[in-house]
């Protein structure tokens, strides 16, 4: 009889070949985790050079091709089904974790069974602290900052750029509002219990939507700044400052107003942040920035409706 993992790790990939392949060595090396670990990568629309390195390590990796960008909730899902761990870590195709990270994970969560759902800290790959590993919740007082420039004319204040949690390094053990999904791992009762991902989102936003169903149940997530991982931010999505992330972002931004919140707040919510756009994108103009990332965004703000809430059917996978 098969003895059942401690922890299933979930990939969802979309090209970025170099940092997938850093991400897999780091979970099977000379450093890999202490306890038993199945991984288990969904590839979302990668071209031919990821595919190829998938074919490669289909020997010591389960791979789903999906055949087409399912996008991240909806390959994390398909990928926790393939799986049978006691423990699921979501685990981004940009984060290399640092040995002794996913042990950590577990003991944390071990240790503080009423968290939930538990997350690390991340570090860039110039050794600064990347702090979205967690984030405060969105509120509408976040979004009028954002909407006034209070968040980025003071940024890192704890009253004015509230979802940044300060100037904390994510350097000691703290519970916080929103655990991402680029290193987060839960219970699989947890999991289960709170449905996996809204497959509503197809990217950005999902994080922060499990997080606050976990503390409606109750739960109460956390970071442990013994697990670390080294994170390349966005190198599936364009980059950290692209036009194509910004779009993704404030998409799933709005997904997560219209529903989770009322829809009075969602909408004043959305127009708070349509106006903080806006202000960002009058800089870009009056700067005659070469490659905006917030001038699209005005130019077309279909964002404002939020991810469909009809995703269409997965068709048959490759693999």
């Amino acid at each position: 009889m098969t003895a059942v993992p401690e922890v299933s790790v979930v990939v969802v990939s979309h090209d970025g070949a170099e940092w997938l392949e850093r991400c897999l060595q780091a979970l099977t090396g000379d450093g890999r985790p202490s306890v038993s670990v199945e991984t288990v990568v969904v590839d979302s629309g990668s071209g031919a050079e990821t595919l190829a390195l998938l074919e490669r390590w289909a020997d010591r990796v389960d791979v789903l091709v999906a055949g087409e960008n399912v996008g991240f909730a909806r390959g994390c899902n398909l990928g926790v089904a393939r799986t049978t761990g006691r423990r699921v870590l979501l685990l981004n195709p940009d984060a290399v974790v640092r040995p002794g990270c996913v042990d950590a994970l577990v003991r944390a969560l071990d240790e503080h069974p009423d968290a939930g759902l538990v997350g690390g800290r991340t570090v860039r790959p110039d050794g600064s602290v990347d702090p979205s590993s967690c984030w405060g919740r969105p509120t509408l007082w976040s979004w009028f900052c954002f909407a006034t420039g209070l968040s980025s004319a003071l940024r890192g204040s704890r009253l004015f750029d509230p979802e940044s949690l300060g100037r904390w390094q994510r350097d000691t053990p703290r519970r916080v509002d929103v655990v991402t999904g680029c290193l987060l791992i839960a219970e699989r009762t947890t999991w289960d219990l709170l449905g996996g991902l809204d497959e509503s989102y197809f990217m950005y936003g999902e994080d922060a939507d499990l997080s606050l169903r976990a503390a409606a149940a109750g739960l109460r997530p956390r970071i442990t700044p013994d697990a670390v991982a080294l994170h390349a931010v966005g190198a599936s999505s364009g980059g950290n400052s692209s036009a194509t992330k910004m779009r993704l972002l404030f998409t799933g931004k709005a997904t997560l107003a219209l529903r989770r919140w009322s829809p009075v707040r969602a909408r004043l919510g959305i127009g708070l942040l349509r106006v903080g756009v806006a202000l960002r994108a009058l800089g870009e103009r009056v700067r005659r920035t070469p490659s905006p990332r917030w001038v699209p965004l005005v130019s077309d703000p279909s964002w404002t409706k939020g991810w469909p809430e009809q995703r269409p059917a997965l068709a048959a996978p490759r693999w």
